[in-house]
């Protein structure tokens, strides 16, 4: 039996693993270093009955809690655990890890390894993974699944990655709408089990067009007689194959589905979208949103080698050095006026520092609306003038403030005058950066998390120097 833990017992399990691996790794050591006529026999005795303590622990996990071991694990010490792992909870916990953890075991686990774990999954787990497996594998494991499930696993590969069809199931019950809930309750019973996520019926017609759907307790409170039509919902939320799971996402938030049919462009069912499928998408998403914002263009492995870890974090860190360059370009035509004024180099980094944070709110605001298509072309100037309004009053506040305080550090009216109108402007700028960038990179087809805060703190910083330092240099030198 395979325990749920909670996040305490799974660090201690964790905790537990590691001490293991620590005295597998000891024993080895000192057993190495026996001499004697029974050396080789000793070593491998010691060595087997310490894998046998590890082999034990980690079969008792779940497998997303076995994923998690193989995330916060080295490469030598995870290699250890994955080799324990038996084949099926392998298997899981290949389709739980993190895609950088995925790519790692399936270029260090030999093919044929690979392809016995790979066997034990699901024709749904099997397409999810499939993109991380080479074509020699897949291809191997594929001889050993039906012909209806490998057929399906094929059709999968006719959609994009992005498609709801990529993530869809056709393990799911359909019924002709012909049948009464005696037929019904018929064919259940013989199938012995229901598909996983099963909150609902499909019923279709002669041409496989879906006309509604058959909550489950219907099943239980009508009476045998009655046509599957008379008790079935006509009013059913679908889902189209070729649209981008984002959508998906958003529809079973928004209803709280736990499942959704998939239909094609004719109306015609396809298969089933289940809640846990858009769960680990919705998850996948979250991180990677994460991740952009962070400036780093897809997963890493937290044991990567350094030059992987290097490479991966370069183009942001690239676009960031050419937008820091161009601002600072933007100081050198004020040289004249720092030198005249000294105090303008120590109060220029405030104005575009508050700009950056506000532009930062408005940017958080809007990439959370354009994930939940809350914002449409004919909706953004509504949004653009009330966030020019919301900088207008922070703007009056904090640039009052923040003049009193130039006023009071450096005995300046005009300096602090100049600070506060300083900042006010770029507050109204840092609105419309945090407003026009999200949604100019979604237009565009791009994901809105990508690039903004490296654009938006360019923008800020660049406008805040040319506004305090241009305003400086018109009514105080």
């Amino acid at each position: 039996m395979t325990t749920v833990h909670s996040d305490d017992q799974l660090n201690e399990s964790l905790a537990h693993i590691r001490r293991l691996l620590e005295r597998h790794r000891l024993l080895d050591a000192l057993a190495h270093r026996q001499e004697g006529p029974k050396k080789d026999l000793l070593e491998s005795l010691q060595h087997r009955q310490n894998l046998a303590d590890v082999h034990k622990r980690v079969n008792a996990l779940h497998a997303a809690d076995a994923a998690y071991v193989l995330e916060a694990l080295p490469p030598d010490e995870r290699q250890v655990v994955w080799e324990q792992l038996r084949p099926d909870l392998a298997g899981q916990a290949f389709v739980e890890v993190g895609e950088a953890v995925r790519e790692w075991l399936a270029e260090t686990t030999p093919p044929d390894t690979l392809a016995t774990v790979l066997e034990t999954l699901d024709p749904d787990d099997l397409r999810y993974v499939r993109e991380w497996v080479t074509p020699d594998v897949f291809a191997e494991v594929a001889r050993t699944l039906a012909s209806a499930d490998r057929q399906a696993v094929e059709d999968a590969a006719h959609y994009d990655e992005d498609d709801i069809g990529h993530y869809m199931t056709r393990d799911m019950i359909a019924v002709p709408d012909t049948y009464s809930i005696q037929h019904v309750l018929s064919d259940l019973r013989a199938r012995g089990e229901l598909p996983p996520q099963t909150d609902r019926l499909f019923v279709v017609d002669a041409r496989n067009v879906l006309r509604a759907a058959i909550p489950l307790q219907a099943l239980v409170l009508l009476e045998p007689s009655v046509p599957v039509l008379a008790a079935a919902i006509t009013d059913v939320t679908t889902v189209d194959a070729r649209s981008p799971i984002s959508q998906a996402v958003t529809a079973f938030e928004r209803y709280d589905l736990v499942s959704a049919p998939v239909v094609d462009d004719r109306g015609k069912l396809v298969g089933r979208l289940t809640v846990d499928a858009v769960m680990d998408m919705a998850r996948t998403q979250a991180d990677q949103r994460a991740l952009a914002q962070a400036g780093l263009s897809r997963g890493e492995d937290l044991f990567a080698s350094p030059w992987d870890s290097a490479r991966n974090r370069w183009p942001w860190l690239g676009l960031n050095l050419v937008t820091a360059f161009i601002a600072s370009r933007v100081i050198g035509q004020f040289e004249g006026a720092i030198r005249g004024l000294a105090a303008l180099a120590a109060l220029m980094p405030i104005v575009a520092s508050i700009g950056g944070n506000t532009g930062n709110q408005t940017t958080a605001l809007m990439i959370r609306a354009l994930a939940g298509d809350q914002v449409r072309f004919s909706g953004v100037h509504r949004l653009l003038t009330k966030e020019i309004v919301v900088s207008l009053m922070n703007g009056s506040v904090w640039g009052v403030l923040v003049g009193l305080a130039a006023i009071a550090l450096y005995s300046n009216l005009a300096l602090g005058a100049v600070m506060a109108g300083a900042v006010i402007l770029n507050l109204v700028v840092a609105a419309l950066a945090g407003v026009a960038i999200p949604f100019a990179l979604h237009r565009a087809g791009r994901d809105p998390a990508y690039g903004s805060s490296v654009l938006l703190t360019f923008v800020t910083d660049a406008m805040g120097f040319f506004l305090f330092l241009g305003l400086a240099t018109i009514f105080l030198i």
